[in-house]
């Protein structure tokens, strides 16, 4: 059927694939960074399927998966879509099963053709509810996507063929500890100069958290992989999330990982921003046996949008004919903006300039600070990263941008085992007014170490645990806990960067230092969808002290945000650009007005008995896997 063209003028717009760990999201964003559509899908899991023998199994299935699908959402102009009533035939939903997967211990697991799908099907659904919303009679204006961005879990491994375009594995998401024994075992072979020479490479420490081991456990442990590797056929292709997505979703099939997502491997050199061979050798391994994705920027073309063919894929759920159809409307789209989701949420805070930080509540908690043009080795267990690259701007900003990040291994997705788990709450909204209803965790201490301990512990062999519970402990307990064991993270990172303030001036030296209060960080830029909740951000006031107001983004979809920032910003003619340039970035989207401040209400000495406890809970935790031990 051929549509009437309409005659009024088109307005800009950025299509954001945001493709998180437990969720993925599309947006439609303005050049004011307002949501204009938005669609979401929680992916299920292992955990919160019912068990195989459950009279109601079918009765769970759908209430537990398929209904958080269906859960409308809004868009800016107040319609509503539903996914599944759009996108997806719900009666073949079952065919899809969990998004991830818990096969062992500390193992986890995504499908990386469902993640696929989901990115698809969020996709079309946010086009759908656009397309409403340019039915609308009274609309003075049209709206048109004119780019799109992507922004991605990072260090997930995936391995696919070539020849089929199919994975041969499972993905290894960036929090599974499957790999402990290979990273300890380079961690005993391994003499302290050459760790410090990689160190120095990479930014990164030796940790089950990034790409090459998880690459390394598949050639080991994977038949299948391992014999197309021992073939040398050039079959195997390994990527990230942002490389699978944009490979599939290009019509030149583009191989390509951006500078922020490559930087997470363990195979990228900050200075040179390619691959180095002695970090290739360092993983044995063999560039010429696997094809490893052209490192690119954050910001330019790398190919025009097609809609990929999901059962080609063996991907059996079916999507509407519909939603294939408005997915036509996006071909030949460029796809020319990707970020590693913490880089975009350093993008999506605009904290453009060196200095500034934030700090983003998701699956994990990740707070980053801006080197500028300037790499910073961090001596006291941050990591130093690409925060991002975008080569159309001119002078420094055009310059590739470090920073220096504290991660978390667990922070939203306590709340999603609190929920899937245990059971104590039936949706994550509810986690705040359970862990609020008591004053105080009752001296309960939970160190949520699930996939060990990140920064700055950096002991994988961590796990999680809960000192201090008596007949008294309760449910409330036991959830306050667990958000107070993310928010004392926090702080253990910010003080860490302050004592590599030694080496790096501005902002290093204001940051919180527990032996000289006088002289904290000022404030701490928040977002993620923990950040939503007002009783967690109470409690990481409380845990920073009175000298530190955390301060919530007005735009709570910042990763979103940042994704479309780079896309905007990627066109090499000023004139085609969304934003010109940062400097337009910030007059466009005011994030500096409506956001929620928390400052601190407990007592300082209570604050400071409550630390040295978690210091002690930190030491006991360490090393519970140690082998030397069992």
């Amino acid at each position: 059927m051929v549509r009437r063209q309409s005659n009024a003028p088109t307005h800009p717009l950025i299509a954001s694939i945001d493709i998180g760990t437990t969720s993925a999201r599309t947006i439609l964003f303005d050049e004011h960074g307002t949501e204009i559509a938005k669609n979401q899908i929680e992916y299920s899991t292992t955990a919160s399927e019912a068990p195989a023998d459950s009279k109601n199994k079918e009765q769970f299935r759908r209430r537990s998966s398929l209904m958080r699908h269906n859960e409308p959402i809004f868009s800016a102009e107040g319609i509503a879509i539903s996914i599944t009533d759009d996108v997806m035939i719900e009666n073949n939903a079952a065919s899809v099963g969990p998004t991830l997967r818990y096969p062992k211990p500390g193992w986890v697991e995504c499908m990386p053709v469902h993640i696929l799908a989901n990115a698809v099907q969020c996709l079309a659904a946010s086009l759908i509810t656009l397309r409403k919303i340019n039915q609308n009679p009274a609309l003075k204006i049209k709206y048109k996507v004119k780019a799109i961005g992507i922004a991605n879990m990072r260090e997930t491994t995936i391995v696919w063929s070539r020849k089929t375009g199919k994975p041969l594995s499972n993905g290894i998401t960036w929090t599974d500890t499957r790999t402990a024994e290979i990273v300890q075992h380079l961690e005993r072979m391994t003499d302290d100069e050459k760790k410090a020479e990689l160190n120095q490479k990479t930014g990164l420490p030796l940790s089950t958290y990034f790409s090459a081991a998880k690459l390394r456990w598949l050639l080991d442990n994977d038949d299948t992989i391992r014999e197309e590797y021992e073939k040398g056929e050039g079959n195997l292709m390994f990527g990230t999330v942002d490389t699978w997505l944009i490979y599939n979703m290009t019509k030149e099939k583009s191989f390509v990982s951006d500078v922020t997502n490559a930087s997470r491997t363990y195979f990228m050199d900050l200075e040179t921003k390619d691959y180095d061979d002695e970090l290739l050798e360092f993983w044995d391994i063999d560039p010429t046996r696997i094809c490893l994705p052209k490192i690119v920027s954050s910001s330019e073309f790398y190919g025009s949008f097609a809609t990929p063919n999901l059962s080609n894929l063996g991907f059996h759920n079916k999507i509407t004919p519909e939603a294939y159809e408005i997915l036509k409307t996006l071909t030949g789209t460029p796809i020319c903006g990707c970020l590693g989701d913490q880089s975009a949420s350093l993008v999506g805070q605009l904290a453009f300039r060196p200095g500034s930080a934030k700090c983003t509540y998701g699956t994990g908690c990740f707070l980053l600070y801006n080197t500028g043009i300037r790499k910073l080795i961090s001596q006291h267990g941050a990591l130093s990263t690409i925060g991002y690259w975008f080569p159309t701007l001119s002078e420094d900003d055009g310059k590739p941008h470090y920073a220096l990040e504290g991660s978390i291994a667990v922070a939203g997705s306590i709340i999603q085992w609190l929920r899937d788990n245990l059971k104590l709450i039936e949706q994550s909204k509810d986690v705040g007014p359970l862990a609020s209803s008591v004053h105080d965790s009752g001296g309960v201490v939970f160190i949520p170490a699930f996939s060990g301990l990140y920064a700055p512990y950096w002991n994988s062999g961590a796990r999680g645990t809960i000192f201090g519970m008596t007949q008294y402990t309760s449910a409330s307990h036991i959830a306050r806990a667990a958000l107070e064991g993310v928010c004392f993270q926090v702080r253990s990172i910010l003080k860490a960067m302050a004592d590599d303030a030694g080496t790096s001036a501005d902002f290093l030296e204001e940051a919180l230092n527990t032996q000289n209060e006088s002289t904290p960080l000022a404030t701490l830029a928040v977002d993620g969808g923990m950040s939503k909740a007002d009783e967690v951000l109470q409690i990481q006031a409380d845990i920073l002290g009175p000298c530190v107001t955390v301060k919530r983004a007005q735009i709570s979809e910042c990763t979103a945000l940042g994704a479309a920032i780079a896309a905007g910003l990627s066109f090499k003619d000023e004139n085609e650009r969304v934003w010109k340039d940062f400097n337009d970035v910030f007059e466009k989207i005011d994030a500096a007005n409506g956001n929620n401040s928390f400052k601190a209400k407990l007592p300082d000495a209570e604050r400071r008995r409550n630390w040295r406890r978690w210091e002690r809970a930190i030491d006991r935790a360490k090393d519970w896997l140690d082998q030397n031990n069992d």
